[in-house]
């Protein structure tokens, strides 16, 4: 803007400079005219040749003076066509510098474009492993709730072996309890034994020397039996409660059913 003004200002001082100079030489032709007229007067008159003198010299200063200001004029319109050549070649430079600029704008705009490009591909290829990562995810989800179900039920399988387990103990107390009672009807079968063979030695050889042999015997017995009926009465009983518990025990429930 301030280039367009600078321009607009020196064609308006070189347009006043040229109408100025027109003037100027309007103005001369007609002193060149008058100057005409005076020489013609000047052979016509003679005798007043003097006064055209004058008057000649006159326009002549004048004339000298014109030719000054019109030389004034003219090395001021040199100065205003210099002034306009180095605005020419200063508009020319910035011309060329707006012309490197707009080459580096598009430069600078392929440069984005391409840029965007790869950021167009980026995405895609963000896109892509989102979508994977999703597909990831959803299988690791059901993978997940495989692993659950497989928790559960290995949960629910310990919980039955526990259950097993614990039944297991009890059938292996109550087989431990039943080996006991037969361990005491043993004991009370060896008694009655005793007994029977205190009694027919007794009966077989009456009061003699083996009596005592025989009491012993018959007491030796009495003793086993005794101790034999009060271990089979707490096993008989120990295997009467287990057995109430193993009725209601949930591990034998898919036994039972067989």
């Amino acid at each position: 803007m301030d280039e367009v003004k600078l321009d607009r200002q020196a064609l308006q001082a070189i347009r006043a400079s040229i109408e100025q100079a027109a003037h100027y030489q309007e103005k001369q032709v007609k002193l060149t005219q008058e100057q005409t007229e005076l020489a013609k007067h000047r052979t016509d008159a003679t005798s007043n040749l003097l006064q055209f003198s004058s008057a000649t010299a006159k326009y002549a200063k004048e004339q000298t003076a014109m030719a000054q200001e019109r030389t004034s004029l003219t090395r001021a319109q040199t100065r205003l066509s210099t002034r306009s050549t180095e605005l020419a070649h200063i508009r020319t430079d910035l011309g060329r510098e707006r012309t490197a600029m707009a080459e580096d704008r598009t430069q600078f705009a392929l440069h984005r474009t391409e840029l965007a490009r790869q950021r167009t591909t980026l995405s895609g290829i963000r896109t892509d492993l989102a979508r994977g990562r999703t597909t990831l995810a959803q299988q690791r989800t059901g993978m997940s709730q495989q692993r659950t179900d497989l928790a559960q039920e290995r949960n629910a399988l310990a919980a039955n072996r526990t259950l097993r387990a614990v039944t297991r103990t009890r059938l292996s107390l109550q087989r431990t309890e039943l080996a006991r009672g037969r361990t005491f009807l043993a004991i009370i079968r060896t008694g009655l034994t005793f007994f029977a063979i205190g009694l027919t030695l007794f009966r077989y050889f009456g009061i003699s020397r083996w009596s005592v042999f025989d009491g012993t015997l018959v007491l030796m017995s009495v003793v086993l039996v005794i101790y034999g009926g009060r271990g089979y009465y707490r096993a008989h009983t120990n295997d009467r409660r287990l057995g109430e518990l193993l009725r209601t025990d949930r591990g034998l429930v898919d036994v039972d059913s067989g």
